[in-house]
């Protein structure tokens, strides 16, 4: 039997007992690291679950309803029973939490190698990252920056190009030694080539060299360019190399160059934030990727201009 429908939503529950505890939807939002919007939205879930309202609004805060007050009693000792029989893992104390949304291959690729500069000395920040490649709601999900490859400006988002990829093939130094060498890049489909969930970034290197590629079967295609690298480590065809994604497997030797022509990639990495005011830690944040990325200054203050976005 599926009981999921026979219990409220925990992440409501949550925001309904800081809010409960706080006494207010301002607070309990800082308590949890989440938007007033957010925590405002998860108590109407739950007052839609229940079929009554746990909350007066008043002008300063909000106050229970006695069965809101029951609901209180009842989810306290459920989250203190919790905390007694399960280990939990505890936000390092002191440290301002911002959570970041990024694809698996940005966060190991690009961002592992840089998250102590960018959580900086203690206490700092407390990077959260949240690897994953599904469009999310950052206000809903109480994500404060998110990290893209496409051709940004999504809707409902503030965008702000971090870097372009100037693209060449690779591969292991096995497959390379028997890649011929020359100005034809018809060569190169002699052997199978290897792609992430776009293509494109292939279609643009042939068509660069005045051919129309298209994915043949021989070829492989991988959801995540984590695999991509990986796949083309261990011999299994060419791929493309997207600096700086691809830096250290060629900084390592892991991979080598089998064509030193370049194409830029059609899409881009963006930095994306919600609309309105960013919370102090999460443009701290910002402005250190922003850094990494080596962008200049008053691209990250428009990005983070709440201002010069209304106007």
């Amino acid at each position: 039997m599926d009981h999921s429908s026979t219990l409220p939503p925990l992440e409501s529950l949550r925001a309904f007992e800081a809010a409960a505890r706080t006494g207010s939807f301002s607070a309990a939002a800082l308590a949890l690291n989440l938007t007033h919007g957010a925590v405002s939205r998860q108590v109407a879930r739950l007052e839609h679950w229940l079929g009554l309202r746990v909350f007066l609004r008043q002008a300063r805060g909000v106050a229970l309803t006695p069965e809101g007050q029951h609901l209180l009693t009842r989810t306290q000792e459920a989250f203190a029973l919790i905390a007694d029989t399960s280990d939990r893992w505890r936000e390092q104390r002191g440290a301002a939490v911002v959570r970041l949304s990024a694809p698996p291959s940005i966060c190991s690729l690009w961002l592992m190698p840089r998250l102590a500069a960018l959580e900086g000395p203690a206490p700092g920040l407390r990077i959260v990252l949240q690897a994953e490649h599904r469009r999310i709601d950052f206000e809903e999900e109480g994500v404060d920056l998110g990290i893209r490859c496409g051709r940004g400006g999504a809707p409902g988002r503030i965008s702000l190009k971090l870097f372009e990829e100037w693209c060449f093939p690779i591969a292991s130094s096995g497959l390379a030694a028997s890649i011929a060498t020359g100005e034809d890049a018809q060569r190169l489909l002699a052997h199978p080539l290897i792609h992430d969930s776009d293509a494109a970034g292939w279609r643009a290197w042939f068509a660069a060299c005045g051919l129309d590629y298209r994915p043949r079967p021989q070829d492989r295609r991988f959801d995540d360019y984590n695999i991509v690298l990986d796949a083309a480590a261990h011999g299994l065809g060419i791929a493309l190399a997207r600096p700086p994604l691809a830096q250290e497997q060629l900084a390592g030797g892991r991979l080598l160059p089998v064509d030193a022509r370049t194409v830029l990639n059609p899409v881009s990495y963006w930095l994306d934030r919600p609309t309105g005011a960013p919370r102090p830690a999460a443009a701290t944040l910002a402005r250190r990727i922003a850094a990494e990325a080596a962008l200049a200054g008053d691209e990250i203050d428009g990005f983070l201009d709440v201002q010069a976005r209304l106007g």
